[in-house]
């Protein structure tokens, strides 16, 4: 548990540590951070001050779900608005139509401005009264008039043209000219605060001027279950936006008024049209029936029925008393047969309607009875008796005569009501067939009656609809514009620049970081190489002047040697003989200043009375006497690797003054064979007789990864410093000097980081005792 709390102790200092190292390496950029911020300050400053102010104007409406025209049955046509869309009714407020009516209505073909010193600000209006005398039309192209207030006229000039139009006491219209406006300063207290300005007026084509509003006009949905609509405008005039708005608002409403208008004097037309039509046909059918009931000769169905069924029945009951007169007149007869001598009496009121019959019936049973009595009186021979006789006779005669005569003329009377009878039932059999036909002819009559009736009364309800027309929108809320503008915003354009300040320096810092593949410092190397320890970071000075002229010398290069003469002898393995030790000073590449630090490394060294033995071993590119003004040419090593005869004692020079345990043996003539000299055992007989007579020996050996002198020679190295140098070294080079350590190539290598700069040091530096020295007040 204790094992596992440390490695994450560890691991979170590693990480504090790797963040303090981000902050380091980019704060040690601070001034250009500084001056980032600062010149995106001044530029934020300058774009807000010279930047056209933009404003915005927005407002609200709400599309109303009503009914345009007429509600008509379902049969019949219907003009019905269903579930509003939104996205119809944005296109439609935003449709080429309706903006080209908005530029028309506040001529939006002229745009004003006033000219500054370096920005034209756009304005709703002049100061002064300007009146367009040209139609929006007759614009086809863009033109621009400047108009500057002078002392006592208006100076108009048009676009870049040198020729220049006086209009005097600022008044166009006692003046002639060809321009296509007027303009009168009718506010005089404003020309005092006009002269000196300059305006432009600029003219453009109305399809221009539409086409520019839709792309500044923005309509938006303020809710999926909402019918509000958001309409914005922005420009540099906060008065022109919200006109701009409220008219589109108004020729929209307008617009939808006059659709709904249009329906109802559609409406009205089509019910004045069809009314001529139903007038046609309802004379048509009204003629048709007079006809109908003329040529079948009836009045009404259920009166002629009913007269029909009543003579009917009449006729029926006459037949019925006529065969009854005939049946009574034939018995009548029966009675009076010719061949009967008696003469009996005759029955009277047996119901015979003829009165002549009945007065015959009547005389002759008188005579009868006179007759009956006379027999009774005076017999049958009684003169009297015979007369009566004969007149009853006569009277039986006349009596038969009559009913013969009766009974034909009933047979008559039978047979004519007879014939009526049978029409009366033709007639009465003839109605159901005449009533159909007359229902179906009514039938058309009611429905282009109830028809007539309809339309005369949507007549006029589309007459109030167009008299009356409720508008298309609702006004949530008119034009309102902003207090300050909405583009530039100072907030965000100052934030936006102190934004920028930072990370513009940060980009380019970091983006050559990126691309920089050279070391920078130990953490570059320490990251690579694994356990091979760094032993020092030298800090760059200007010039390769030797900082250890003087032993006493506290400049921070020569704390900075001395501290990698400390650390060297933590290297060296503690072997308990008195014997020098031998130091390499190699690299990877040359250039990367191990001769400079080999030097400096021997004269820190002998600075604490220390014997010491610099060796020039690049012998093919010997640099040490450059540092010591000898002679290229002196005998050196090459010398007494080639010549037995030469001892190498005999040619150490002193080349310090101020060192006097410190002395070099320089690398002598440039051989042709380097590689065979060090190799053929005198290189190593030198090192063990230097051993017994110095402290240290230091090696300036040759670049290791272009030539193979020093991995011949390493074998007799205590240690090899391994020199990088910041800005120079390339980093894909680690891995090659890791892999000579990893081989063995190479003996107990450790790098020392040459020429860094002080504020890529991460935090080496520290001016080396934090201002301890010679001159400081503290002890």
């Amino acid at each position: 548990m204790n094992q596992e709390s440390n490695v994450a102790s560890l691991k979170k200092n590693d990480q504090g540590e790797t963040i303090k190292h981000e902050i380091k390496k980019y704060g040690r950029y601070w001034y250009w951070f500084a001056f980032g911020i600062l010149l995106a300050l001044i530029g934020a400053y300058v774009y807000l001050r010279y930047t056209p102010k933009i404003y915005s104007s927005s407002a609200k409406i709400k599309i109303l779900n009503k009914t345009k025209g007429l509600e008509l049955p379902s049969s019949a046509f219907v003009f019905n608005r269903s579930n509003i869309n939104l996205e119809n009714e944005i296109e439609i407020l935003k449709s080429y139509r309706i903006i080209e009516k908005v530029v028309d209505t506040l001529n939006l073909t002229m745009a004003f401005y006033e000219e500054g010193n370096i920005l034209t600000t756009e304005i709703a209006k002049f100061p002064f009264k300007l009146v367009k005398t040209l139609s929006n039309d007759s614009i086809k192209n863009v033109s621009s008039y400047k108009i500057r207030v002078e002392d006592t006229n208006f100076s108009i000039s048009k676009g870049d043209s040198d020729r220049t139009i006086i209009i005097p006491d600022f008044n166009s219209y006692n003046v002639d000219h060809n321009l296509p406006f007027e303009l009168q300063f009718e506010n005089v207290s404003k020309i005092s605060e006009s002269i000196g300005k300059t305006y432009i007026l600029k003219f453009v084509p109305v399809s221009s001027a539409t086409r520019k509003l839709k792309g500044q006009l923005n309509i938006t949905m303020l809710g999926k279950s909402s019918d509000l609509l958001k309409l914005k405008h922005t420009s540099q005039s906060k008065a022109r936006s919200s006109a701009i708005i409220n008219t589109v608002i108004k020729v929209f409403d307008d617009d939808g008024v006059k659709d709904r208008q249009k329906v109802s004097e559609r409406t009205i037309d089509f019910i004045k049209l069809r009314f001529k039509l139903l007038t046609k046909e309802l004379d048509s059918i009204e003629v048709g029936i007079k006809d109908f009931k003329k040529s079948n000769n009836f009045i009404n169905i259920e009166s002629d029925a009913e007269l029909g069924l009543s003579q009917r029945t009449l006729s029926e009951n006459q037949v019925f008393s006529i065969e009854n007169q005939i049946v009574i007149s034939g018995l009548l007869k029966e009675s009076l047969r010719p061949e009967s001598v008696d003469s009996e009496l005759l029955p009277s009121n047996i119901g015979l309607d003829d009165a002549n019959i009945n007065g015959l019936i009547t005389q002759y049973n008188d005579l009868v009875f006179e007759r009956d009595k006379l027999i009774t009186s005076a017999g049958q021979n009684n003169p009297t008796f015979t007369v009566l006789n004969d007149k009853i006779s006569s009277v039986k005669s006349n009596i038969i005569s009559s009913i013969n005569s009766y009974q034909a003329q009933l047979k008559v009377t039978k047979q004519q009501l007879v014939g009526k009878n049978q029409k009366y039932a033709s007639q009465v059999s003839s109605l159901p067939l005449k009533e159909k036909l007359l229902r179906s002819i009514e039938r058309q009559q009611a429905i282009k009656q109830s028809l007539y009736l309809f339309l005369l009364q949507k007549k006029e309800e589309a007459a109030i609809n167009l008299a009356v027309t409720e508008p298309s929108i609702k006004v949530v809320e008119y034009a309102l514009s902003g207090g300050g503008p909405i583009s530039p915003n100072p907030k965000n354009i100052y934030l936006m620049a102190l934004v920028a300040g930072l990370l513009i320096p940060f980009g380019v810092i970091y983006s050559r970081n990126l691309l920089d593949t050279k070391i920078k410092g130990k953490e570059d190397v320490t990251s690579r190489v694994g356990n091979i320890p760094v032993l020092a970071e030298l800090p760059r000075i200007k010039g390769q002047n030797l900082v250890f002229d003087n032993p006493t010398d506290r400049s921070v290069q020569s704390e900075a040697f001395r501290i990698l003469s400390a650390n060297v002898n933590y290297i060296l393995p503690t072997t308990g003989s008195s014997d020098g030790k031998v130091i390499y000073c190699t690299s990877t590449i040359k250039g990367e200043g191990k001769t400079y630090v080999g030097i400096n490394l021997s004269l820190a060294l002998s600075s604490i009375n220390k014997k010491v033995l610099l060796i020039g071993a690049d012998l093919r590119n010997p640099q040490i006497h450059s540092y010591i003004s000898q002679d290229k040419n002196l005998q050196g090593l090459s010398n007494y690797l080639h010549d037995e005869s030469v001892e190498w004692k005999d040619i150490v020079v002193k080349g310090f003054e101020k060192h006097p345990n410190h002395e070099i043996l320089l690398s002598g003539d440039i051989p042709p064979n380097p590689t065979q000299l060090l190799t053929n055992g005198r290189f190593e007989t030198l090192l063990n007789e230097a051993k017994q007579q110095y402290d240290y020996i230091i090696i300036d050996t040759a670049p290791t990864i272009l030539v193979t002198d020093t991995l011949l020679i390493s074998k007799y190295a205590d240690a090899t410093i391994y020199l990088l140098r910041a800005d120079h070294t390339e980093k894909n080079l680690l891995e090659f000097s890791k892999n000579l350590s990893d081989s063995g190539k190479i003996k107990n290598m450790a790098y020392v980081i040459n020429d860094v700069g002080a504020s890529r040091s991460y935090g080496y530096s520290y001016n080396y005792g934090y201002g301890y020295g010679y001159g400081s007040k503290n002890d």
